[in-house]
């Protein structure tokens, strides 16, 4: 079975896909911030005000960035090491949906099912990584 996009294609397409779901938590913070009246002489006082959602949408916008990081460097990785196999592929997918619903658990107050996710995303990585690494012998 092929896939209808090469895995090279798929890579970058999950970078920047990756690089959208940072800004889904933020969606929910705008909104929390428009309920609490929002300052743009001082964005960041208002945290304190904002409804525990939009507080913890906050800390997923946060970790978005950190997590895309690596994710980003994986996914070049495997791309540069022109890595194309069903692992490769199958983590790709795998972190951009972890990484959706860790947000969407972290907004919902879903400890357990946001654990899981930073886990899978995380799990994600290393194989981009740990294939990328292990074709270079």
């Amino acid at each position: 079975m092929s896939l209808p996009l090469p895995v090279s294609a798929l890579l970058l397409y999950s970078i920047a896909g990756a690089a959208l779901l940072i800004y889904i938590p933020f969606l929910v913070v705008a909104y929390g911030r428009l309920q609490v009246g929002y300052d743009s002489r001082a964005p960041r006082a208002v945290f304190e005000k904002l409804p525990a959602y939009a507080q913890r949408a906050t800390w997923a916008h946060q970790n978005s960035f950190e997590s895309f990081m690596l994710f980003a460097a994986a996914a070049l990785m495997a791309y540069v090491t022109q890595q194309d196999s069903i692992w490769v592929t199958g983590a790709a997918i795998a972190y951009l949906v972890a990484r959706l619903l860790f947000s969407l658990f972290y907004i919902l107050d879903i400890p357990l099912g946001r654990s899981l996710m930073f886990g899978i995303g995380t799990l994600c990585i290393a194989t981009l990584m740990g294939t990328s690494l292990t074709s270079l012998h």
